[in-house]
């Protein structure tokens, strides 16, 4: 019932910028911890920016200073803007929330898009 769909991937140079969007919808209760995970090939899932429902947020090291997480409340959306983008951001960056939902909180994964940093 509850879906998460991203958008705004694709292929960019080293230092341009993508704007990654994730909204949620359906029944929707509330939404607590919102983020963005990314996969490289051969590699771990990894953390890359997460944003809490007041607003705070967190960074990996090595997109600090360049990403920035966004979160629309009224809109149940989440965004990353990157900018500065290196050929090693190069991923499939998944979309994560917490949500409550008919009484019950459950963690959601969007679908995920490519991100391609290549000259």
């Amino acid at each position: 019932q509850v879906q998460l769909v991203e958008s705004g991937g694709g292929l960019v140079q080293p230092g341009g910028s993508l704007r990654l969007s994730c909204a949620a919808s359906g029944s929707i209760s509330s939404v607590n911890g919102m983020g963005w995970y990314r996969q490289a090939p051969g590699k771990q899932r990894d953390l890359v920016a997460v944003v809490s429902s007041g607003g705070s947020t967190n960074y990996v090291d090595s997109v600090e200073g360049r990403f920035t997480i966004l979160r629309d409340n009224a809109k149940n959306t989440v965004y990353l803007q990157m900018n500065s983008l290196k050929p090693e951001d190069t991923a499939v960056y998944y979309c994560y929330a917490r949500i409550t939902s008919r009484g019950w909180t459950y963690d959601y994964w969007g679908q995920g898009t490519q991100v391609t940093v290549s000259s």
